[in-house]
């Protein structure tokens, strides 16, 4: 089949590889003419150092040409951007195309997880999202890697398995959308606070305590909005908390440290400006949205209150011991 996945960054390279090692017939597309020329010339993704990418994946800026014909549409940019992609693909998809979402996170300005984000210009049920413990360097080594496939359409179920499963790719189907989506957003938000606690000095048993009493506050926030509590155990749910909030290859993890070492406020606002931390970006989505729901999350109220209102981070020891 033909598959084309939009967004070149690390993780979409690293799916097209799987794409292709699968025999399906690849196209990437980036709007950036740099970015697509630069891929092009050397065949090798910045972030995915020595990781060659075959000849026959096709990358380029022209999103017309790039998704027609496709049988399956990845779309792999960031949270931020699917807005903008999504009005381009309303223009340009058939009624017989399939959709995968691998981008995480929820939308700033309207709270909207990725999902919610497409539906709003994009009128089809052939939508599935992909989320689950892998960072782009693992999937592109393919080393043994599971993820949670949610969508309410079987047909797409089995387009996306046939696109991405073989002997390294484990899908386990779920139709809980609205949960996988929750846990692949949040779980960068938990990161940036086990990291602080790595920051601190703090062992692996107190960064387990912390992914412990974060599963049982995002099982809670599931269920009060509309998902499945059980998706909390999933590779999307436990798989991928456990590998963000344990691993220093997580930027969320970097950044956390950070401010649990104590650095300083030039330091850290450098590695903001230079560095993209979905946590960051996710945390005032997941506030907010939480106050509008009138859902009680204290670790989100008080990793908020870390970062945006001066408290210290020492108080999160305070209140794993006390909650």
């Amino acid at each position: 089949m033909k598959v084309c996945v939009l967004g070149t960054g690390a993780y979409g390279v690293s799916l097209a590889l799987i794409l292709n090692e699968n025999g399906h017939k690849v196209e990437m597309w980036t709007k950036f003419e740099e970015e697509a020329n630069y891929l092009n010339q050397t065949r090798v993704s910045p972030n995915l150092k020595n990781i060659i990418i075959d000849p026959d994946i096709k990358i380029s800026t022209d999103f017309k040409k790039t998704v027609k014909g496709a049988d399956l549409i990845v779309i792999a940019v960031p949270a931020g951007v699917v807005d903008d992609v999504s009005k381009l693909l309303k223009k340009e998809i058939k009624a017989n195309q399939h959709i995968c979402i691998a981008s995480k996170g929820i939308e700033q300005t309207t709270c909207l997880f990725v999902y919610d984000v497409l539906k709003q210009h994009v009128n089809t049920d052939k939508v599935g999202v992909i989320s689950g413990p892998t960072f782009a360097i693992d999937v592109a080594k393919k080393v043994p890697i599971g993820l949670s496939l949610a969508s309410t359409n079987k047909e797409t179920i089995a387009v996306i398995k046939e696109a991405l499963q073989n002997s390294h790719v484990k899908l386990r189907e779920t139709d809980d959308i609205l949960g996988v989506e929750i846990c692949g957003s949040i779980k960068n938000v938990m990161a940036i606070a086990a990291g602080m606690l790595d920051g601190m000095g703090l062992p692996i048993s107190t960064q387990a305590m912390l992914i412990t009493e974060s599963l049982n506050d995002i099982k809670e926030l599931i269920d009060a909005l509309g998902g499945y509590k059980y998706t909390i155990l999933s590779f999307a749910g436990f798989g991928d908390i456990l590998l963000t909030c344990t691993s220093t290859k997580s930027r969320n993890f970097s950044f956390g440290r950070l401010i649990g070492s104590g650095a300083s406020k030039k330091e850290i606002d450098n590695y903001i400006e230079t560095t993209t931390i979905e946590g960051l970006y996710t945390l005032k989505s997941i506030y907010q949205l939480i106050k509008d729901k009138q859902v009680h999350i204290p670790i989100i109220d008080l990793i908020n209150d870390i970062i945006y209102h001066g408290k210290s981070a020492e108080e999160l020891l305070q209140f794993l011991i006390e909650k």
